[in-house]
């Protein structure tokens, strides 16, 4: 599949402006399509945990795209759909797509711009780098695309919370919860803080460079949190254990990035990555390429997202190592690698704080889960 670039070269998550909306009362003459770009995200801190009230960190993937593209159709024309899953009218799509096909309904639901009664039939074009099942935001981010393409053909303004509230709509749709992690972090161009079901920007002190490395098997998400919820009722001090330190963990590494401190956020991966093979959630196929990653100098490595198959997470030393450790992956057996950047952000509120103090919030992990984000964010 071909890399998907940002049309407009900047914002992720904003729809084109090149062209002008949709006619609100007739058909158009000359119909324009609109797009609008997100990206990926990945888990840098707090999987599994996180179902059990710790915080997690999760990173935006602008090198993984989505890109959504609506045309207006002539009136009396059917309405279709292009995309890796199903090309053909969008009567007929499968139902794996329903999350896609409520994001398009909801987003005609409240466009606030449109006057017609009715919208013309449309044309929706789905491209996608982003690989599914590998724990790297996949779902939300086309739900917000195709929510942001549909807003910008009828030229009506979402607000941040209408927009938030199609993308869970969709995300429910496809998981049967969602936290609102990877709604947030899909177009966010910070990494996002979750703590509580909320989840805010947080900062990133000195550039940083990771790889993302495929093993080439589906993550397990539901069998890994269901082993894991499972051994918590018959052993509980055998998960609260981990997840307490994960948690401490996930808060001394939001301090860690925002001071830049690469050397510390990669003994805190390794860190996790050991507490995670205690809960074992880990695999032999994430455990080879992750020794293999510390092997060819990775400042850390461990897995993200659910586990038991998917993506590993490794930080490098700097971008020219990220492109080499990338390359020793696969030829370690890797199905597919992402080179990251994560450039030096500022948001205002969160300053360097080593200890971590401020990160955990100065609340313990819940000893059971109770109100839990989604363990398909994980996925």
């Amino acid at each position: 599949m071909h890399h998907i670039s940002d049309p407009r070269g900047a914002d992720s998550g904003a729809a084109d402006t090149a062209s002008s909306p949709a006619s609100s009362g007739s058909e158009s003459s000359a119909p324009t399509p609109r797009s609008a770009r997100t990206h990926g995200k990945t888990i840098l801190l707090g999987e599994h945990a996180v179902l059990y009230g710790a915080p997690a960190i999760a990173l935006p993937v602008a090198e993984l795209g989505v890109v959504a593209t609506v045309t207006p159709l002539a009136l009396g024309a059917e309405s279709r759909i292009d995309s890796r899953v199903y090309s053909g009218p969008l009567a007929d799509a499968p139902e794996r797509l329903e999350p896609v096909l409520a994001a398009l309904r909801g987003t005609l639901a409240a466009r606030s711009a449109l006057t017609a009664p009715e919208p013309p039939p449309l044309h929706l074009r789905i491209d996608s780098d982003i690989p599914v099942a590998r724990g790297l935001g996949s779902s939300a981010a086309v739900a917000g695309a195709v929510v942001d393409a549909v807003a910008a053909v009828f030229g009506a303004t979402l607000d941040p919370e209408t927009r938030f509230a199609l993308v869970q709509a969709s995300e429910r749709i496809a998981h049967g919860t969602a936290s609102g992690l990877d709604a947030r972090t899909t177009i966010s161009t910070a990494p996002i803080w979750f703590d509580h079901g909320v989840g805010r920007p947080t900062s990133v002190g000195a550039e940083l460079a990771f790889v993302i490395a495929d093993t080439g098997v589906a993550s397990g998400t539901r069998e890994a949190v269901g082993a894991v919820r499972e051994r918590h009722a018959v052993d509980p001090a055998a998960v609260e254990g981990p997840v307490g330190r994960i948690a401490a963990l996930t808060g001394a590494g939001r301090g860690l990035l925002a001071s830049g401190d690469a050397i510390g956020l990669g003994a805190t991966l390794d860190a996790v990555q050991s507490e995670l093979q205690q809960l074992d959630v880990s695999s032999a196929e994430l455990d080879r390429l992750i020794d293999r990653a510390r092997a060819t100098g990775a400042l850390g490595a461990k897995l993200t997202g659910g586990g038991r198959g998917g993506c590993l997470l490794a930080l490098a030393a700097d971008a020219a190592h990220a492109t080499e450790l990338a390359a020793t992956l696969r030829t370690a057996g890797a199905a597919s690698t992402w080179t990251v950047r994560l450039p030096a952000t500022s948001v205002e509120g969160v300053a360097p704080n080593t200890s971590g103090d401020d990160a955990a919030g100065g609340t313990a992990p819940a000893a059971a889960p109770t109100t839990m984000p989604d363990p398909e964010d994980e996925r």
